[in-house]
Order: structure tokens, then sequence, then C-alpha cells
């Protein structure tokens, strides 16, 4: 009986210590300091609203807007996913940023879809096979868009052709705050 106690607690512990921040199905070690209340948000929509056609593949396809607060004062950079969990084939990255600098307060809309940008920051490819962002393309129903900012202890090495899958693994351990913002689309 005391070794299944055991078995027990070292299974809780190996949970609690290993437990896992998960955004929008993102899993994200836990935070690597305590974190802090960060707030994304967008002048284009809100929580949980419609994003404007003009962000997507039936407009023009430009980078919305994004704007964040809240950071913690030992942030060095911060890393962006966009994706959609809702896509048929599973998740969907329509765009991944990173090494935005420290000071840096948001992203301006229709960002270039160039590798690296004048201030350091750095775009990698998305699920179009494309640099930059991709907007909404839902081919039926109502998709859910979450916009996943990171803010890092790091400045991340310099990859070409960085993924969603090479971001997450770079993150692993530096995370010291996120925040999310989710938008929806349907096409007409």
């Amino acid at each position: 009986m005391d070794s299944k106690k055991n078995i027990a607690r070292m299974l809780l512990a190996v949970i609690c210590c290993g437990a896992m921040n998960v955004i929008a199905g993102d899993k994200v070690p836990n935070f690597k300091k305590g974190g802090a209340d960060m707030i994304l948000s967008s002048s284009v929509f809100g929580e949980g609203t419609l994003i404007p056609s003009a962000f997507t593949c039936d407009g023009v396809d430009s980078s919305p807007p994004l704007e964040w607060k809240g950071a913690p004062e030992e942030v060095l950079s911060f890393a962006l996913i966009c994706d959609d969990p809702d896509a048929p084939i599973g998740d969907w990255v329509h765009w991944v940023v990173y090494n935005i600098p420290a000071d840096v307060k948001g992203l301006s809309q229709k960002m270039p879809p160039t590798e690296s940008l004048a201030d350091g920051t750095r775009q990698g490819i998305n699920d179009f096979r494309k640099t930059g962002y991709g907007g909404p393309c839902p081919p039926g129903g109502v998709h859910r868009y979450f916009f996943k900012l990171y803010a890092l202890d790091t400045e991340l090495p310099v990859d070409a052709g960085m993924t969603k899958k090479k971001l997450l693994d770079a993150i692993k351990g530096h995370v010291i705050a996120d925040a999310v913002l989710m938008g929806k689309y349907q096409r007409k």
C-alpha cells in the first residue's frame, strides 16, 4: 500500500512540477519567472469579435494592428504566433513573428512580408508556406484565430524560415509572460 501512495505522490509531483501553460492548444513551459498581466489588443477587432475582411483573404490580406501593455521589465524580446485551431486538417499557422524588440509595444497594420524588419523583428514561415502574415481564409463556418504574444527573457537565434514548431521549441524556458487575443472570421 505504501508503494502505491509513493507512486501517486511521485506522479503528482511530476504533474505539478512539469505543468504546462496551454494557450489554444500550444504547450509552453511554465513561466521562468512570476509572469505578468500582459494585455494584447487590436484597434480593429475585440476579444471574440469578427476580424474585418480587410485582414483576410477576402480583402487585402494585410496584418491587423496589435498593441500590448503590461509586459514585465525584464523582457528582452517578444514573439507572436497566430493560428486557427478550427482548420479541417488541424491547427493552421497564419503568422510567426519573433525577436520583436523589448521596447516595442505593438505591430503595425500591413507589416511587409519580409523575413527581417528594420528594428530587428523577424517573421517566419506560415502554413501558406510564405513569410509573414497570411490572413483568415476558412473553407467554411466560423473559425477562431488566436494571436498569442510571448514575453521572453532572451533574444532568439536568427534562423531563416522559423516555423511555429521551431519557435515554440526555442522559447521553452524563456517565457516570462503571455497574452492572447482571439478573433473570429467566416467567409460569406
